[in-house]
């Protein structure tokens, strides 16, 4: 890309004659390419409709989460942000190992891209020079993919065979040996052909450069993406325009009062509580504070650390991870350490409302197993108090259990997808590792993590006390 090339041609080239491949680097590359991949596809226009349509406006984000399309957005963008950031410092980090010293200092090509010293018109998102790299790419991380996979198989083949001659072999086995010993021999060959089309038998320079292009592409189209919710009135604004785009295509989110997510979310959440039984209008989630990120001015890797205490701030510190998801308040289900639990709690719940039959006796105490002191104390208080109520009206069992039900699947409804997505983002970020997937992945805005740990509880103080009360209506007509 123009671009990229402009920018390291500024600095020589190494000498050295050597060429070095990745070898088993490779699969460490095809990680990234696959993290970049994935953030390419999660800002296409089907996707950013999607977030903007269907998951903001879903009922169990909007309720739990919040209602303020403004803080989710910025979410959004800063979980987006810092996933680029991750996959540039990985970038960075092979680049060293690159003849090109342009490649081997990526990391100040991508921080001058983030200081708004590169024109970002040049980086077209759907440009067709675009979407050859992205198709090059899928091609290196499909053979990468296979590769792994045959490298694995020649593994189990090699252990089976060192097994073999340690135990000698008898002669009726002999023709069983000599197709092990062929298809052993096979196996090699086809790693060693996946080897010469994948990323093993490729250049630093080559993959790196593939790699550098995709982050600075993906970098303007999160700028263009969320650059129409940034303030309008930036004081710096005359200085973006000097370097050569306008300011609606920056991605620049200032902090006005130096407030941080947490602090913006507890006025959401205050703002919620305030006027429940109606959502807030536009015009009443019109804050004047945006954002909490320069997108702009930071380079790699990127950190939230809280400043003096009165907000959050960007600083260079390390390569952590997972900035975004520490800043959850302790008001929040994420911020107490309780969003996979919650999560599995729900969906146990829905499989138990789907399937009577398995909650017996010894499911029941697992599930109640599974929540906090507090919420246990809730769910026993409201079950009795209930369960009296209902005595004193005299209800009739199959009536009773039917209307139990019908409230029950009706919250599961927008209830079970927040915790399916829950787990679903903790298995694309932790229990994925080994998978070469470039689908976009789950937000954080679409998880219990910042749900307001108040409602959620209640929510699943009611789906349990219902629960039981269909459980006991059943057991009472039987």
């Amino acid at each position: 890309m123009v671009m990229v090339v402009a920018t390291m041609s500024r600095r020589p080239k190494s000498m050295s004659s050597e060429v070095e491949t990745l070898g088993i680097l490779a699969f460490d590359a095809a990680k990234t390419m696959c993290r970049l991949v994935s953030l390419f596809n999660s800002l296409s226009d089907d996707e950013i409709n999607k977030l903007h349509c269907d998951v903001i406006k879903s009922k169990g984000v909007t309720y739990l989460n919040s209602s303020q399309e403004n803080f989710l957005l910025h979410l959004a963008a800063a979980e987006r942000l810092e996933e680029l950031d991750n996959a540039a410092a990985a970038v960075s980090r092979l680049g060293q190992k690159c003849s090109d010293l342009g490649l081997a200092r990526f990391d100040l090509v991508y921080a001058d891209l983030k200081l708004g010293v590169i024109d970002l018109r040049k980086l077209q998102y759907n440009s067709r020079n675009t979407y050859k790299i992205i198709e090059k790419t899928e091609k290196l991380i499909s053979a990468s993919a296979s590769l792994h996979s045959a490298m694995e198989y020649m593994v189990e083949l090699e252990t089976a065979e060192k097994k073999r001659q340690r135990n000698g072999t008898k002669p009726c086995q002999k023709p069983n040996m000599e197709y092990f010993n062929e298809k052993l021999v096979f196996q090699r060959k086809q790693v060693q052909n996946f080897k010469e089309t994948s990323l093993w038998k490729q250049t630093f320079d080559k993959t790196v450069g593939i790699m550098a292009r995709l982050v600075c592409i993906v970098y303007a189209r999160i700028c263009s993406v969320f650059g129409a919710y940034i303030h309008k009135d930036h004081s710096n604004k005359k200085n973006f325009m000097s370097f050569g785009f306008g300011f609606d295509d920056c991605c620049l989110l200032e902090h006005r009062k130096r407030r941080g997510v947490s602090e913006w979310y507890e006025e959401s959440l205050h703002n919620r509580r305030m006027n429940r039984s109606v959502p807030i209008s536009k015009e009443a989630t019109s804050i004047k504070i945006v954002g909490v990120i320069k997108f702009l001015n930071n380079p790699i890797p990127m950190d939230f650390a809280s400043s003096g205490g009165d907000g959050v701030e960007i600083t260079m510190k390390g390569t952590k991870n997972d900035k975004v998801l520490k800043l959850a308040p302790p008001s929040t289900v994420g911020g107490a350490g309780l969003s996979l639990r919650y999560a599995n709690v729900i969906l146990l719940a829905e499989r138990y409302l789907n399937a009577p039959a398995a909650m017996g006796d010894g499911a029941r105490e697992a599930l109640y197993d599974m929540l906090p002191g507090r919420l246990r104390v809730k769910v026993r208080a409201k079950l009795k108090g209930r369960w009296a109520k209902e005595e004193e009206k005299g209800s009739h069992g199959h009536s009773l259990a039917e209307g139990w039900r019908e409230a029950l699947e009706e919250m599961m409804e927008w209830l079970s997808p927040i915790a399916y997505d829950t787990l679903r983002w903790r298995a694309e970020r932790y229990l994925e590792k080994t998978k070469f997937e470039t689908k976009p992945t789950a937000m954080l805005l679409q998880t219990l993590h910042y749900s307001d740990l108040e409602k959620a509880e209640a929510a699943i103080v009611e789906v349990l006390v219902g629960l039981s009360c269909i459980c006991l209506c059943e057991r009472r007509m039987q």
